[in-house]
């Protein structure tokens, strides 16, 4: 359970930047939405690969949803949805920190009750070969 508390939590980590990069962006075309001065940008087509472009007038943005799949947005759309995607993924971030602190209360108590019942074990073991040996016990 911790592993996977630890790797959802460092997915979510990865993930908050990319959805607030994302949401500013959109919010920035949302601002030059009504603007007769187009935006030249460059975007990127690969790796290492960039291309320029102009922008005039945004009304619709593409948006990744992960799996392949691309959808396009208006833009307020794209603004209401990225805000509540960044406030999911923030709340289920508190939540994975929340459960790996309880996790390892959890695991120290485990641990703790192991240790005290193999040290009562080996006492009883203990009391039964000096009863055993007819040794007076101390």
């Amino acid at each position: 359970m911790e592993v996977n508390t630890l790797q959802r939590r460092q997915g979510l980590e990865d993930k908050i930047p990319e959805i607030e990069k994302s949401l500013k962006m959109v919010e920035y075309l949302a601002e030059r939405t009504n603007t007769e001065e187009p935006i030249s940008t460059l975007f990127e087509l690969h790796d290492t690969l960039y291309a320029n472009a102009i922008i005039e007038q945004p009304e619709k943005v593409c948006l990744w949803l992960g799996a392949n799949v691309m959808l396009e947005y208006s833009i307020s759309e794209a603004q209401q949805l990225l805000s509540a995607k960044l406030s999911s993924a923030k709340q289920s971030l508190e939540n994975a920190i929340e459960d790996l602190d309880f996790l390892r209360d959890q695991i120290t108590t485990m641990e703790v009750n192991t240790a005290r019942t193999y040290n009562w074990d080996v006492k009883q073991r203990r009391l039964e070969k000096e009863l055993a040996a007819g040794e007076p016990s101390k």
